[in-house]
């Protein structure tokens, strides 16, 4: 059971973004982002966008930051990752 978060460089908003995946399910996933008071509305389909000021609530809460290229692998071996064709 792992929640990985990758590092903050996707901007939007005038901010910088990470995503926040399970290796293992989306209900770890939920759950995880319910009580570190992440909106649903940040759920997109297989992660959930999070901006780079809440890294360090996560990672204390027990999030594993990893590179978004181990943070891929990682999403795609675990059979959660939705492809962009299928979005």
């Amino acid at each position: 059971m792992t929640v990985l978060v990758d590092d903050p460089i996707w901007p939007a908003h005038g901010r910088l973004w990470a995503h926040l995946v399970s290796d293992e399910s989306l209900t770890e996933l939920h759950d995880f982002a319910i009580a570190q008071a992440l909106p649903r509305r940040a759920f997109d389909r297989d992660h959930y966008d999070v901006p780079a000021d809440a890294l360090p609530r996560l990672l204390a809460a027990g999030a594993e930051r990893v590179g978004g290229k181990e943070l891929t692998r990682r999403l795609i071996a675990s059979g959660l990752r939705v492809r962009a064709r299928d979005r």
